[in-house]
C-alpha cells in the first residue's frame, strides 16, 4: 500500500475541520507538513479528495467515499496502539448527547464509567438533536445519545429507553391541582417551550399537532433549566421530560398538569455512523447505558445516585 496511517489521519482531520490550518493545529503539525501530506496522498492516487473553495475545503465525491473507511481504520489503529502501550486498553470516548439526556443522565453515566475505568478519557458534547445528528454523520463524534426522530441513510440507531414529556406549571397556576384539564384550557394558556431543532420540541409539536395554530408560544428557550425558572415565575405552561422535572416535582416547586388526552411518549436512542468502528471502549460504555436502563419502564426511573448524593452501584 502506498498510503500511510498518518496520511489518513491528516485527511480525516481536514475533512472534519474543513481547513488545513485547523487540522494542523489539532494534530500538532506545521501547516506545510499537513498540506504536503494531503497533496502526497492525492498525487499517489491521482485523485482530488477535496474541492477547493478559497481557503475552505469541501469533500469531493472520492473524499466522501473515503472518509468513513479512513475513519474506521484510524479508530482501529488507535485501539491497537492503546493495547500495545498499556495492555488493558483504556477507552478514549468522544460522544454527544441531546440536552435532556446530557444534563440529567449522561454525566452520571460518564461518572460511573470513569469510576470503573479511571484510566479512560471521555469528552461529552451536549447539543440539540439536529446538531448531534450532524456531528455523528460527519464523524465529529463517535456516537450520540438522542431524544428526537430523524431520517439519515448513513446512520444506525438502537432504542435505549422510553421517555415521556409532561405538561407542568407553577404551584399557584390556575390549572394546578386540577384532576382534569380540558384541551381548550391548555390552548388558552401561554406556553414556554424549547427551541426548534430539539427532540423535546419535536415531541411536543407532534403531541399538540391538532392545536399548533392556536397555541400561544410566549417564549422559546434553549435550556431546560431556563424553561423551569420561567414557568416557576408564572409566565406560562411548560412541557418537557419527566426526567428533567423529577427533582422539581419532588420539591414541589413545579407541579404536573394531567393531560390524559395527549400522547407525549417517545424513545431515547443510541446513534452511530453505519461505517463507524465501535471500539471495545465504546461497546463497554454502551453496555453500561443498557444495564442502567434495564428492567425499567421510563427514563426517570433510572437511579444513578442515592438520596444523599453518593453514586449508586449497579451491575
Amino acid at each position: 500500500m502506498k498510503f500511510t496511517l498518518r496520511q489518513l489521519e491528516i485527511f480525516v482531520a481536514i475533512a472534519r475541520l474543513g481547513s488545513v490550518s485547523r487540522a494542523a493545529e489539532v494534530l500538532a503539525l506545521s501547516q506545510s507538513a499537513t498540506s504536503t501530506a494531503l497533496a502526497g496522498l492525492e498525487k499517489q492516487y491521482d485523485t482530488l479528495l477535496f474541492d477547493r473553495m478559497g481557503k475552505r475545503l469541501h469533500l469531493s465525491e472520492s473524499g466522501r467515499a473515503l472518509l468513513p473507511r479512513a475513519n474506521a481504520l484510524i479508530d482501529r489503529a488507535s485501539e491497537i496502539e492503546l493495547l500495545l502501550k498499556q495492555g488493558s486498553g483504556p477507552a478514549t470516548l468522544h460522544f454527544g448527547a441531546t440536552l435532556t439526556i446530557g444534563n440529567y443522565l449522561a454525566t452520571l453515566l460518564v461518572g460511573e464509567f470513569l469510576r470503573r475505568e479511571p484510566a479512560s478519557k471521555v469528552t461529552l458534547e451536549v447539543h440539540d438533536t439536529a446538531t448531534i445528528i450532524r456531528q455523528v454523520a460527519q464523524f465529529e463524534i463517535d456516537f450520540g445519545l438522542i431524544e428526537g426522530h430523524f431520517l439519515h441513510p448513513d446512520l444506525q440507531t438502537e432504542p435505549w429507553v422510553a421517555d415521556e414529556l409532561v405538561v407542568f406549571a407553577a404551584p399557584d397556576h390556575p390549572l394546578a391541582g386540577r384532576d382534569e384539564v380540558s384541551l381548550d384550557e391548555l390552548v388558552a394558556c401561554p406556553w414556554i417551550v424549547r427551541m426548534a431543532g430539539s427532540g423535546t420540541r419535536q415531541t411536543f409539536e407532534y403531541g399538540m399537532r391538532e392545536f399548533l395554530p392556536q397555541l400561544q408560544i410566549r417564549l422559546e428557550l434553549e435550556h431546560t433549566e431556563a424553561i423551569k425558572r420561567a414557568v416557576e415565575s408564572g409566565m406560562g405552561l411548560g412541557c418537557m421530560s419527566r426526567l428533567a422535572l423529577k427533582e422539581a416535582f419532588r420539591r414541589g416547586s413545579l407541579v404536573e398538569i394531567p393531560t390524559p388526552a395527549l400522547d407525549f411518549r417517545r424513545q431515547f436512542h443510541f446513534v452511530w455512523h453505519r461505517q463507524k468502528f465501535l471500539s471495545p471502549g465504546i461497546e463497554r460504555f454502551l453496555a453500561l447505558c443498557r444495564t442502567a436502563a434495564s428492567n425499567i419502564q421510563r427514563s426517570d426511573e433510572i437511579i444513578l445516585s442515592r438520596d444523599d448524593g453518593t453514586p449508586a452501584r449497579f451491575i
